[in-house]
């Protein structure tokens, strides 16, 4: 008899590893397998001082894991689109492909969850269900495409077709990401410079024209109220703050809140207009993308809702859906739903007489991106006035509170 050290996964793809005792190193696989352990090494462990290696080893990656991602990000579900579309291409069965992958990829969470869909692959459950099983990795579109890809035998093409949907999403966020970053920078520093002028600027100023004894303008005394009122409260403050952020993210979670933030945003001035046709964009390309595949109209309707990251749009696409439930034509459930211009529906229009809807989606979908370009490069020109403005009031008031007294002085001294 002699100790094993073992390391593998277990019945939910999480990692694990201990010693076993056993005759031999088959013996100890055997006694895995019936603990639904899949284990990647077995090999002689080295006494006690391998155990406390074992344990200490063992805490230390337990304090590393509360630092590894918890998502798998956009990037990674690009590159494993891509594998899996040569994987498919070159004719390597799929669960090989995916077992593969799992190993390969340097992100922990898509391991796991790519270790538990080759274990469902292997139990005889569907590809499009194995991937259904983890919502948080793989949304309902990526799923509807594995299906019809399943269906039609054409899975390759379905991972093709994903490969050009993420990357657009991702060049779409990219450019959202850089057309607010100005804007937030310069808030956050304002906000900054406004807390230290008023804890460690004023009181100063303050002191001193207390000590003149001075008659003090409307300005500064406004200026000096506010800053007596931060030092005395700056932890009510804090904890205001805190609280009122995680009280909205919970609020907004929640499906009313969800809703409601989602129809507020639409309304928000030069914000508004791109998130809403951010997400037609989004409707119209996998919307598109799903009627070529073959998918049924109302089901690509129905994946499309919850696909546009916008749930007040997304009801209106379900209204949509509702309508040609009843009979009615897709122009006419567009038109009803108040949800695109009279351009996009003329286009809707001659795609449903000539039966190339599909076509004249991609063309809506690449207006939309055109739009979204084009307003994403005006904001920053949109937002500077406004920032500007408000950075002179700012400068303003600081400059009244600080230098009527100081004028008002000079001239009683003359």
């Amino acid at each position: 008899m002699a100790d094993f050290y073992y390391q593998g996964r277990d019945a939910k793809g999480l990692a694990v590893e201990g010693i076993l005792v056993g005759d031999s190193r088959s013996i100890v696989l055997a006694q895995l397998k019936r603990q639904n352990i899949i284990a990647t090494r077995v090999e002689p462990a080295a006494g006690q001082q391998k155990s406390a290696s074992l344990s200490l080893a063992k805490a230390w990656k337990g304090w590393l894991k509360l630092f590894e991602p918890r998502t798998v990000t956009i990037d990674e579900l690009i590159m494993f689109s891509r594998q899996m579309y040569a994987l498919a291409r070159s004719g390597i069965p799929l669960i090989r492909a995916i077992s593969g992958l799992a190993d390969a990829t340097r992100s922990p969470v898509l391991a796991v969850v790519l270790r538990d869909i080759t274990r469902n692959l292997t139990q005889g459950t569907t590809m499009a269900n194995s991937f259904r099983a983890h919502p948080k990795v793989f949304g309902e579109l990526f799923v509807s495409m594995i299906r019809m890809g399943e269906t039609t035998g054409r899975i390759d093409s379905a991972f093709k077709q994903l490969i050009d949907h993420l990357e657009l999403e991702k060049d779409t966020r990219k450019k959202i990401v850089a057309a607010t970053r100005y804007p937030m920078i310069v808030s956050v520093f304002m906000i900054l410079a406004l807390f230290i002028i008023n804890i460690f600027v004023v009181p100063q100023f303050a002191n001193i024209f207390s000590k003149l004894g001075a008659d003090l303008p409307a300005p500064t005394l406004l200026l000096i109220a506010s800053s007596n009122f931060m030092i005395a409260y700056w932890w009510a403050i804090l904890i205001l703050m805190v609280g009122s952020f995680v009280a909205f993210i919970r609020w907004k979670k929640t499906p009313a809140g969800h809703l409601i933030w989602d129809r507020l945003i639409l309304k928000v001035p030069i914000l508004g207009g791109i998130y809403e046709r951010v997400a037609l964009g989004r409707f119209a390309r996998p919307f598109a993308m799903m009627l070529e595949a073959g998918v049924p109209l109302l089901q690509a309707l129905a994946v499309t809702a919850r696909t546009v990251g916008n749930e007040h749009i997304g009801k209106g696409i379900d209204g949509m859906q509702n309508g040609i439930e009843r009979g009615e034509s897709l122009l006419a459930t567009a038109s009803q739903s108040g949800m695109f211009n009279p351009l996009i529906l003329q286009m809707i229009a001659v795609g449903e007489e000539t039966g190339n809807v599909s076509d004249l989606l991609v063309d809506i979908a690449d207006f939309y991106d055109q739009e979204v370009e084009y307003d994403l490069k005006r904001m920053a020109e949109s937002i500077e006035p406004l920032l500007l403005m408000f950075m002179g009031g700012m400068v303003l008031v600081l400059a009244l509170g600080v230098f009527l007294p100081m004028w008002e002085l000079g001239s009683a001294v003359n």
